[in-house]
């Protein structure tokens, strides 16, 4: 797209906003994101749309879109991994005869799109989402008693926690039994999606 690094740093920021909020970042919401100047993110945010990368409506607070076709570099990775048997404890590999694999992208498949998050603390442990792990979320406004959700409070904190909506109330149910549930006004918080799968590395 020749993208200055910095244009591009923009752009991640505005593509991973949208997907966890469903709509734009302010400028100033940027530029704390990215710890610079609201002067600074009007300058790149001019640049890109020069570039036909970025679009805007001057008028509006939470207008800017990407209408780049191109992949952003963080997108342009392999999805793919050898899928190579099924193994049970205690029995052999039962090869499959011909070579397969498992596309990340597909096998996390919704409509409305997904996005991934670290999880950050111990809040879930009893689910074993435990600290570093990453889990994938189907981006939905609304869930079903009992799923992990990603809820976005009016204070601007987002939290993971299993949902239950108990009448005019919605009870935010951590997995840790150290750990008291938090009861907010149902017009106080938002989905902003819900936990389709977990992904969990052992690398240190």
């Amino acid at each position: 797209m020749n993208l200055t690094p910095r244009q591009l740093d923009v752009l991640v920021a505005i593509r991973n906003y949208r997907h966890l909020h469903g709509y734009a970042p302010t400028m100033q919401e940027l530029a704390d994101q990215l710890g610079t100047s609201k002067v600074t993110i009007f300058e790149h945010v001019g640049a890109l749309e020069k570039k036909r990368v970025l679009r805007r409506d001057k008028h509006k607070a939470r207008s800017l879109e990407i209408i780049s076709d191109e992949r952003l570099p963080d997108e342009d990775r392999a999805t793919k991994l050898p899928l190579l048997g099924n193994i049970a404890a205690g029995s052999p590999i039962e090869a499959v005869e011909n070579r397969e694999e498992i596309d990340l992208e597909t096998l996390f498949h919704a409509k409305a799109g997904v996005y991934v998050l670290r999880v950050r603390g111990e809040s879930m442990i009893d689910d074993h989402l435990c600290d570093g792990d990453y889990v994938v979320i189907e981006r939905r406004e609304s869930a079903r008693n009992g799923e992990q959700v990603v809820a976005l409070l009016d204070t601007g904190e987002a939290t993971l926690k299993r949902y239950f909506k108990e009448g005019g109330k919605i009870r935010l149910q951590p997995a840790n039994s150290s750990m008291a549930p938090r009861i907010v006004e149902a017009d106080r918080v938002k989905i902003q999606g819900v936990v389709i799968g977990v992904l969990r590395t052992y690398n240190g």
